[in-house]
Parts: C-alpha cells; structure tokens; sequence
C-alpha cells in the first residue's frame, strides 16, 4: 500500500502581519492491495467532551479476571473528560474504553479524559479508550470525537502513553545514527508497514541547528533531497541523500508520488526554474533528473508560488499550489496520467487573499485544501477550504481550529499523513518550524495529531505525545508542555499582548532565553494565560527570568486547588524558577507572572513530568 503526503515552501515571500492563518496539508493514499485514506494539513482544538460519566474504576492496572466496567453515559454540561478513565479491562476487553472518558454527547466542559488507565496483568486496558470522541480544548464545539488522552488501552503500555513511541517536539530531531535529521518542505509516503519522508536540506539548516544562538540566516542552498525511512514514526534511518542534476536555483516544496503502471516514484518539486520532475525505482532513491516543465496551464503566470503534491484514492495525483506573484488564486493540477511527468490544466479552487505553504488532505470523502498566511518564513494559522469534489463547489475559507493560540504550534502548514492501523486512523500535521531562517525557537519539524468533530479537523498543538503506528492511535504523553506559544516565537513582530496570552505592561523583546523573542514586563507589569483541556493530576510550572528586582511572582490560580505562587527574585541573566506540586482538578488552570521591577521571562513549562 502506499500513502503520499507532502509538504511546501518557495522563497521571497511577501511578510505581512496577521494573527490568524487556517490550515494545513494533505496526505495521500495510493492502495497496493488494500486502500489507505488520504490525509493532509489539518488540525485543530479539541472539541469538548461532555462532563465524563465515571468510567470504571480508575485504576492504574485493571482488575484481573473481570470486564472493565461500562463508560459513563453521556455528560452534561461542564468541565468534561477530567472525569475517571475508563478502568483498564480484565481478560476481556470490557466496553470501558468506549465512552468512559468524556462522555459521549457534548457539554460545556473542556476536554474528553483519557484513555483507559494501564492494561491489566492478563487483560487490555479496554477498546482504545477512546474517551467518546476528540474532546474540546477550547469547550466551545460541538461534542468531542476523541479525547486528548484518548488513544489508551490497547497494550500493556496503553493509557497516558498509548503503547507507541513518543514524538517531541520544540527539539532537533536526530536519526538513528545520532545525526540531526534534516528534512524541510516535504512529505511521508507509506510503503507497506515503512514510512519514508522526503525532504530538503538547506545550507542554513546546518548552520543553525549546529549553534541557534547565531540567529536565523539566509542560506538556502540545495544541499540534496533526504529520504528516510522509519516504521514507528519516531526512529528515523537516513536512506539516501540525492542531488539530481539540473536542480539550479531555489529548489523545495517536494513531494513524492507513486505511478502503479510505471513502477516509478516520482519526485515534484520547484527546481530548475520551474516544476522540477526526478525518478527513482525505489521508494528510499536515489531519484534522477527527468525534466522542468516551465509554463503550468491554467495556473496564473504559469508557476505555483508554494505547493505540495496529493494522491487520491483513486491514484490519481495532483500539485497543489498558488499562484506566483502575490499568491491570491489557488490550484490543484492533475499529473498526466500516463506517467505522473507533467501538469496538466489546473483547477481554480478560490482566489482572495495571498496564502502560501498549500496543501490538501481527504477525510471520510471530504477534501481540504490548507494554507498559511505571507508572513515569509514565519508561523501562522491556518486557513482552509473544503468540498466533496475537486471541481468544487468550495465552502468559504475558515481557520483551522486550534491554530490561533500559538500560531499552529509556531509553524507554516507543511504536510499532512495518515497512519492507518488494527484500531484506527491518525491523521498527522507535519508543520514545518522554519527557525533556520526565521530564527523562531529551536527545532525544524513539529508533528501534532488531528482530531475531528464528524468532518471538521481540529489540531492538537502538543510538545510531546505517542503514536502507536501499527494501532493508528495515539495519546498525549507525559511530560507534554500545556503552556502554548510558551518561548513567545509565535509572534513575528513587536507586540504588547503575545499570542494565546493576557498582558500589561509588557512587549516582546527581541532576544530571548532560547530562540529569537522573550516578554519584558515593566514595574508592575503582568502575564498570564488560562489553560484549558489539562487532566487532572499534580504539575510542575517553570519559567525563565531576568528581573531587576525582588516582588514578582510566578503563579498557578484557579486549578481547582490551592492557588500557589513562588517569589521571583533579581537576577542578571536568565535564571529558572519553579513551583512544584501544582494541584488540578476540573481540567482548567491558571498561570502566569507578576513583575516587581522590570521582568523579562521566556520558556514557560507547565508539565506532569
């Protein structure tokens, strides 16, 4: 089987302020055998599960030898999946899992609970402990289609860690020779149970992945198409590094496709002054010059602004672009169907607006076409369209709901891909973190899980969470940062109020802890976010300070335990300063910081590990 999904990027993007931008890419499936979905940008906040019927008892390991005990019913209004888990099942799977953590029917509250806690000696932990849907992280959408946690219980590791491995992001990704993985304005093609990801490497990739305290940089040279390889989403081989020829100029916004007829994986990219076609006989390369198609039918001035590639259901393909030069029409372009070696007249999805880093994925018959707005290389939301049929009709553009807080956890829409496994499907937004030019915080690739209200996405912004890429679920793991736009990279430009925050008295600085930007408060000055969609447990609130005087405090307020707060005293240089055994029940808390003197603070964490 094989699944196809990529991502985009172009240079000499117009910059321009905007807090909001939609949405994301798209995955591609091609079926050898049996079909994969196809999967794209997406993302979002949680839709709220209703107050949580008790799910069982909420043990951490299931009573031996007897059903897990029935979800509850659905929830009223309130806060919703902070609820007991389902209890893990006995020897047989119980129907725990099911409904047990969030309730099924919507309500006010803010997330769906998790999974079912742990399995038991001889049972599983319950059928995935879906937690009744995608809980809401903002409360305010309809009922929830999965909970935050919800992926637990199908293994003996099921639960908060859903028995798979652990995706970290706000990180350099390293491969499994320990060397950083490199990889920008690509995508993910599934063959059989394998994983291959295809990207760019950039000259200034390396440079600043080597030292981020030299800023961002402008080095774009092409230093070779990467493919990898990997069966678990998280261990990644480097295979091969191509450089076909002819590949002159800006070169990225790649994607591969596989043709059936041919036997042939092909490559697309902008290169060599136009769209750039190369071959390979295997999926792991190395890929081989074919030819640069330079006039796009159909497509305004001829040339795609960004694009990625799409593969539907059928094997069909398609580049998704926008047009050069101002970038306000977007496109899907069918690939000769012969050979998947050129584009064929383009069909006008909408025009308005300039949006780049275009992408689309397919769920459950439902395209969505996703960008980001002309903010250069740095992050956005989401913008989206969607329809039932490429030719349309499209709905109106929307923001891809969750993108808003952190600006699509600080990242530009790069790609999107299913993972399809025994008990279900996990749609995966790979964002790409242009740091290297943007010198906007400290990674180059952030993957976030999508969870979906009947076919509205909603994206997850997560800095750690498990995928169980043979189960295609996943769960939030422990140690996940719940602060969003935590080291303040999401906002590109001076501001007084920071993205997903409150503030007075305070700005941006340009110069941080880590990354490019920290919050300076004045004398007197104050910081602080309300954070939904949290479980309940005890946590640990951090952050970075410089302060000129003794009187400030950090705080975590109404968690729906004793307020607490620690002194923030003078320091010169940036200094950590904690408050441990933040208590939280009812899925809500409060943090932030006051300032005595002048105050700079950068890289809040609020975590259970």
């Amino acid at each position: 089987m094989f699944s196809v999904m990529n991502g985009t990027r172009s240079a000499g993007h117009a910059v321009t302020r905007r807090r909001s931008v939609q949405y994301r890419c798209l995955t591609l499936v091609l079926a050898i055998g049996s079909a994969f979905v196809a999967a794209g940008c997406a993302g979002g906040g949680m839709a709220p599960g209703g107050t949580a019927g008790s799910g069982g008892s909420a043990t951490q390991t299931g009573s031996a030898g007897t059903s897990g005990a029935a979800g509850g019913d659905a929830g009223g209004p309130g806060s919703g999946g902070s609820g007991t888990p389902g209890g893990a099942g006995g020897e047989t799977a119980g129907t725990d899992g099911s409904a047990g953590i969030g309730g099924s029917a919507a309500g006010a509250g803010e997330r769906g609970g998790s999974g079912g806690s742990a399995a038991g000696a001889s049972g599983r932990g319950g059928n995935s402990g879906t937690g009744g849907g995608s809980a809401g992280r903002g409360g305010n959408q309809a009922g929830g289609t999965g909970g935050r946690g919800g992926a637990g219980g199908n293994s003996a590791t099921a639960g908060a860690t859903g028995g798979g491995a652990t995706i970290v992001n706000d990180t350099f990704w390293k491969d499994t020779a320990g060397n950083p993985i490199y990889s920008q304005g690509g995508g993910v093609l599934r063959v059989g149970d394998t994983y291959y990801w295809y990207g760019v490497k950039y000259g200034g990739a390396v440079t600043y992945v080597a030292d981020p305290s030299k800023g961002k940089n402008s080095d774009t040279s092409f230093q070779g198409v990467t493919t990898y390889s990997s069966t678990d989403l998280v261990n990644w081989k480097l295979e091969t590094v191509s450089k076909p020829s002819n590949a002159g100029g800006w070169f990225g916004r790649l994607g591969v496709v596989y043709h059936a007829a041919t036997k042939k994986y092909v490559l697309v990219a902008q290169g060599g002054g136009g769209l750039y076609f190369a071959t390979s006989d295997t999926p792991n390369g190395t890929f081989v010059y074919n030819r640069v198609q330079t006039n796009l039918p159909g497509i305004v001035n001829g040339a795609t602004g960004d694009q990625t590639m799409f593969q539907d259901d059928d094997g069909s393909a398609y580049v998704v672009s926008s047009s050069s030069s101002g970038r306000a029409n977007r496109y899907v372009s069918p690939l000769r169907a012969s050979d998947f070696l050129a584009a064929e007249n383009a069909i006008l999805v909408y025009s308005g607006g300039g949006r780049e880093g275009n992408c689309m994925f397919k769920y459950e018959g439902t395209y969505v076409f996703c960008s980001s707005d002309l903010h250069g290389w740095n992050a956005s939301q989401s913008y989206c369209v969607s329809a039932s049929n490429l030719k349309g009709p499209w709905s109106a553009e929307f923001v891809l709901d969750g993108t808003q807080a952190d600006f699509s956890h600080v990242t530009q829409t790069g790609f999107f891909f299913n993972v399809q496994g025994t008990a279900g499907t996990t749609v995966i937004f790979a964002g790409d973190r242009w740091s290297d030019f943007a010198g906007n915080g400290i990674g180059l690739n952030q993957w976030m899980p999508l969870t979906f209200t009947g076919k509205t996405p909603h994206f997850q912004s997560l800095s750690r969470w498990s995928i169980d890429a043979k189960a295609g679920t996943w769960a939030v793991a422990r140690g996940n940062n719940y602060v969003l736009n935590p080291s303040f990279e999401a906002d590109r430009v001076s501001m007084t109020v920071p993205a997903g925050w409150k503030s007075t008295n305070g700005s941006n600085l340009e110069s941080g802890h880590t990354g490019r930007w920290s919050w300076q408060l004045a004398a007197n000055g104050s910081l602080e976010q309300r954070i939904a969609a949290i479980p309940d447990g005890t946590y640990k609130l951090s952050v970075w300070v410089k302060a000129s005087g003794s009187g400030g405090q950090l705080y975590a307020k109404g968690c729906g335990g004793a307020d607490a707060m620690m002194p923030i005293a003078s320091a010169t240089s940036f200094t950590n300063v904690t408050l441990s055994g933040v208590a939280v029940s009812g899925g809500q808390c409060t943090v932030g910081v006051t300032a005595g003197g002048q105050a700079t603070v950068d890289d809040f964490v609020l975590s259970d590990g």
